[in-house]
């Protein structure tokens, strides 16, 4: 069994369809599983959605219009104009307005878990489709049948035990699934596995079927040493080892999913970075081995961080009751630790604010403590770095603070 996933790039207009078709005619459809993203930047779309529906509402019809009208679009470019897939599309919109019309919730997470899904649910009906129009047989499924999560609305967490039994028991894997990336369940309710997450639904399901390997398809060659939009140098990495990955994700690679690695370690399955633009290429494999081929300086950038520098307001050190009183807030404002540094009397923290709860934060946290804060900082961290790459970086602006080990360092840059 064999798992691709084709994320919104590769899919955002017709021509991108008709191309993830070449490409699964290329490589074979037999025993295989296809996990689709949202089309194009249609996330950001749904989110549109959601946040008109709880803080605009008179630009709710504008941004629902906006996504009906960008799928309307592509399936003119693919289909007859009698065919079946505007009814499923249809459904699929009208079951969106049923939901926001009868949603009585004022959870946000929640009713963001509810709507954004669409994004996928329309994707791979759309291409499952026209994969048949086309001659590729295939079974449309619902991911939510087979991915089972907790309650915790945008940032799910698997079980592994009911989705394992979910999978194994339900899947034919003789034939070419088409599913969706992203979304899961808890009992009726929709679940998502974090922004991005499709990369996670792939390692999901190469874990319990026991794949024999799972390949994400990307615009860029493979895992690049540097991301492209930011760097004009970059190179290809043709190998690089679960460990390596899973520190690159970690720091920020965008990749690959920071969660899509520990299930295919475990089970030693190997994982190709491809271009769906250029097929002919072999890509990065990542898996046991080596931890990086070629041996070349790593960069990872994170923009629109904050950094926040916290002391005691009685002038005492920055020790563990303290510090655990820190990580206890920051915890509970779900904001996302990249970079921490610490001395005597005051603990320094790089922080990803996604949920919007900064401010929050703050405000709690100075009823006991002094806190200073830096707004739209940058952390970029060069994985086996040399000095050259070290001074590349430190010509970006101002360093407010430097931080080096043996294989990695780190700069928050002003």
């Amino acid at each position: 069994m064999r798992i691709f996933k084709f994320g919104g790039a590769s899919v955002k207009d017709a021509e991108g369809v008709k191309n993830v078709a070449r490409v699964l005619q290329h490589e074979g459809t037999e025993n295989l599983l296809v996990i689709i993203s949202a089309m194009g930047k249609m996330t950001n779309a749904f989110e549109q959605i959601i946040n008109n529906y709880f803080y605009k509402k008179d630009g709710l019809q504008d941004s629902i219009d906006f996504v009906i009208n960008y799928h309307q679009e592509i399936i003119n470019d693919l289909f007859e104009k009698d065919h079946e897939i505007y009814n499923k599309v249809n459904l699929l919109f009208g079951e969106l307005s049923g939901f926001m019309v009868k949603n009585t919730s004022t959870d946000y997470n929640y009713v963001y878990d509810q709507i954004v899904g669409f994004g996928e649910l329309l994707s791979t009906n759309i291409v499952s489709t026209y994969l048949t129009e086309t001659g590729v047989n295939n079974q449309w499924l619902d991911v939510r049948d087979y991915i089972k999560t907790d309650t915790n609305y945008r940032d799910a967490k698997v079980n592994w035990g009911l989705t394992e039994e979910k999978i194994n028991k339900n899947i034919n894997i003789s034939q070419l699934n088409i599913t969706q990336g992203f979304l899961a369940s808890n009992g009726d309710q929709t679940t998502t596995l974090g922004r991005e997450g499709s990369d996670y639904t792939a390692g999901i399901f190469a874990y319990c079927l026991n794949a024999k390997n799972v390949t994400i398809w990307k615009d860029v060659d493979g895992v690049l040493n540097a991301d492209p939009r930011v760097f004009t140098e970059t190179e290809l990495l043709n190998e690089i080892s679960y460990t390596e990955a899973i520190e690159m994700a970690f720091y920020g690679a965008s990749v690959i999913h920071p969660k899509t690695i520990q299930p295919l370690e475990q089970k030693n399955i190997p994982l190709y970075v491809r271009s769906f633009k250029d097929i002919s290429n072999n890509g990065t494999c990542v898996g046991r081995g080596k931890k990086i081929t070629p041996e070349v300086p790593c960069f990872i950038v994170k923009k629109n961080q904050i950094l926040a520098s916290i002391s005691a307001k009685d002038f005492s050190f920055m020790v563990e009751n303290n510090i655990s009183d820190v990580f206890k807030k920051l915890h509970e404002y779900k904001l996302k630790v990249n970079l921490i540094q610490n001395s005597a009397i005051s603990f320094s923290v790089c922080i990803e604010d996604k949920y919007n709860n900064f401010d929050t934060f703050y405000n709690d946290l100075k009823t006991n403590f002094n806190i200073k804060s830096y707004r739209d900082v940058t952390l970029y961290t060069i994985r086996h770095f040399n000095n050259d790459a070290l001074k590349s970086i430190q010509k970006k602006g101002k360093s407010i603070i430097r931080q080096i080990n043996t294989e990695t360092a780190q700069l928050v840059i002003q």
